[in-house]
């Protein structure tokens, strides 16, 4: 049996402007926008390419046990690109506020492109979710 991750919930506090941000800046496909009972609104949205999706969710109560996040506290989702340069130059370019590319290095985090697995960006959402993508050497269903 195959155990796949597909949907990640998402804390934002104003639904509409994160819908803005990952649709218009972050460039995620808009999958579903519902209210799916009174006062119960879904947002799901998919990255280019991806088989998970993120949800924001609203009115919804916890699953018995689960905790709730705070908006902005979701932090190093990952996300994985073959061509780091293109995608910064293209999620700069729809107003992302994206950090440099960077390496780790002999003192840590260090500027500019590494070695093959080992380069990185990273970007927040208006709340602060914070996002990391990282250069793969090839597709998912090419390794």
């Amino acid at each position: 049996m195959n155990w796949t991750l597909e949907v990640i919930p998402v804390p934002v506090t104003d639904m509409d402007r994160a819908k803005a941000f990952y649709t218009d800046r972050a460039g995620f496909k808009l999958d579903l926008d519902d209210e799916v009972a009174p006062g119960m609104r879904i947002i799901q949205l998919t990255p280019p390419g991806s088989r998970c999706s993120i949800a924001m969710l609203r009115g919804m109560p916890a699953f018995p046990g689960e905790r709730t996040m705070s908006p902005g506290t979701l932090q190093g989702l990952q996300l994985c690109v073959t061509d780091i340069e293109a995608a910064r130059e293209e999620l700069a370019g729809r107003g992302v506020d994206v950090s440099p590319i960077r390496h780790v290095g002999a003192t840590g985090w260090e500027e500019g492109k590494g070695d093959t697995w080992n380069s990185f960006m990273s970007f927040a959402d208006p709340d602060g979710n914070g996002w990391v993508v990282q250069e793969a050497p090839s597709e998912l269903s090419a390794r």
